[in-house]
């Protein structure tokens, strides 16, 4: 059996980007399953006082993050000087899925959707130029 994905949850305290339910119910789902997850107030607090806690994080194969926009987070651990690596984490965007969708990407280890900012999902291109 493989070992668990770590799992690191991020409050959104002080942006207040992330709707309330969704947070709210994404951290009582997990905080009601069996896996083990890691809980940060604000990524972007982190990031902001370069804290050496990212790197521990970056540096865990298989991360699933939930937290806002992939884009975002990405950036965040950049500059702190801990870029995630390409491929290795994947970020669970609160911002436009419903806490049952994240909880069930972050536990179950369901694929990711990608939805915009608009709330309507991405299309990888079909590569026949249409």
């Amino acid at each position: 059996m493989s070992p668990p994905q770590p799992i690191l949850y991020c409050r959104c305290a002080y942006a207040k980007v992330v709707p309330a339910d969704v947070k709210d119910g994404v951290l009582e789902r997990l905080a009601c399953s069996d896996v083990a997850f890691d809980s940060v107030a604000d990524l972007c607090e982190m990031s902001a006082k370069q804290d050496p806690a990212l790197e521990r994080f970056a540096k865990q194969p298989g991360l699933r993050i939930a937290a806002c926009y992939p884009r975002a987070v990405k950036w965040l651990f950049s500059a702190a000087g801990h870029p995630l690596p390409e491929g290795q984490a994947e970020v669970v965007n609160m911002r436009t899925l419903s806490a049952d969708q994240a909880a069930a990407c972050l536990i179950e280890g369901a694929p990711v959707p990608q939805i915009d900012a608009e709330g309507s999902s991405e299309k990888p291109p079909t590569g026949d130029g249409a």
